[in-house]
């Protein structure tokens, strides 16, 4: 009895033994098997990563950084018109040095060079022709140098698209008004000459032409050389005494400058704001010394801006020894015409 107690323990021990062994490798194939899932799990998410994120690189392969560039965009033309690299200006070398190349870049593109015509454009004032029709001139057009600077600068550490800041400025009247311009003479000053030059007397008559009947609104800016335009001999400029560095030559368009010099001192008489006069080298005769305003196309100008309050309209009338240019506006304007005491 005893013998077979021992035998019936040894043989329970044995399936005891037997089953905690099944237990054990049964979690141990549980575990194993959440292993392998879980490693499953990580290599999808490092294959969705290598997808968003791009082709993984060696740690010897370098990484290309694309320079920036700034492109410069003319707003008429949705054109670029102009490419910038601020590195290659010194950016990240000398800032000082990088803000000057942009400067000059910025100038060159508003005023030209010899080879390049600039954005920034003189106004060409509209013209009454002889059977009443205007011929239209042209706006004032002005690159802001300053602003497109500050843009840039802004800009220079990424890649960007700027469009140039143009500002244009048309000419102030009104169209119903353009008969009535001719009602009241507001300011007129005369001036003589031989009538013996023919070549000269020529020049101030297709001068004084080219200025009769233009219209002038309220704040308008005026250039004799813009609104004249060439003196040569494809315009019918004659040869004529000049004076050029203090000596009296001969050159084509000689004589203009008394046009000049005569509007000069009509216009002085109303509110307005010279913006370039010049004066002779030599003592001129037909205006009081320092009355003058010397103009040579391309180079000296006489230019203002009409600050009177009221639009005007500039008359020249050419006889044989005179000249006398009259600015003449509508009565309704009067009581807001402004004039020099």
């Amino acid at each position: 009895m005893k013998k077979n107690l021992i035998l019936l323990i040894t043989f329970c021990s044995v399936i005891l033994v037997g089953c905690f062994g099944y237990l054990e490798k049964e979690e141990e194939r549980t575990k194993i098997n959440e292993f392998e899932q879980t490693s499953e799990e990580l290599k999808k998410k490092v294959v969705h990563y290598e997808t968003d994120m791009g082709p993984k690189k060696s740690q010897n392969e370098a990484v290309v950084v694309q320079p920036v560039v700034i492109k410069l965009l003319d707003p008429n033309t949705s054109t670029v018109i102009k490419t910038i690299r601020p590195t290659e200006l010194g950016y990240e070398k000398d800032f000082t040095v990088y803000v000057n190349e942009i400067e000059k870049i910025v100038k060159e593109l508003a005023r030209g060079s010899s080879t390049t015509t600039g954005y920034d454009q003189k106004m060409v004032l509209d013209k009454e022709a002889d059977d009443g029709k205007i011929i239209k001139g042209s706006p004032m057009v002005i690159l802001k140098e300053s602003e497109l600077v500050e843009k840039i600068l802004a800009a220079s550490s990424k890649n960007a698209t700027i469009a140039l800041p143009l500002y244009v400025t048309e000419s102030n009247y009104s169209a119903a008004n353009i008969e009535s311009l001719d009602d009241v003479v507001i300011a007129s000053y005369t001036t003589y000459f031989k009538s013996s030059n023919t070549g000269r007397n020529k020049n101030i008559e297709l001068s004084a032409n080219a200025i009769h009947n233009i219209i002038v609104g309220s704040g308008d800016y005026f250039s004799f050389n813009s609104n004249v335009g060439p003196r040569d001999e494809a315009n019918g400029y004659q040869p004529a005494p000049e004076i050029i560095n203090k000596k009296l030559v001969m050159g084509i368009g000689g004589g203009i400058c008394q046009t000049s010099s005569t509007l000069f001192n009509a216009i002085d008489q109303l509110h307005i704001a010279t913006l370039e006069r010049h004066h002779h080298s030599l003592d001129i005769g037909y205006v009081p010394k320092g009355r003058d305003a010397t103009v040579s196309y391309g180079t000296l100008d006489y230019r203002f801006q009409n600050i009177s309050g009221v639009p005007f309209i500039i008359k020249s009338i050419y006889r044989n020894g005179s000249l006398t240019v009259e600015l003449r506006t509508s009565e309704d304007y009067m009581g807001m015409l402004k004039k020099n005491q």
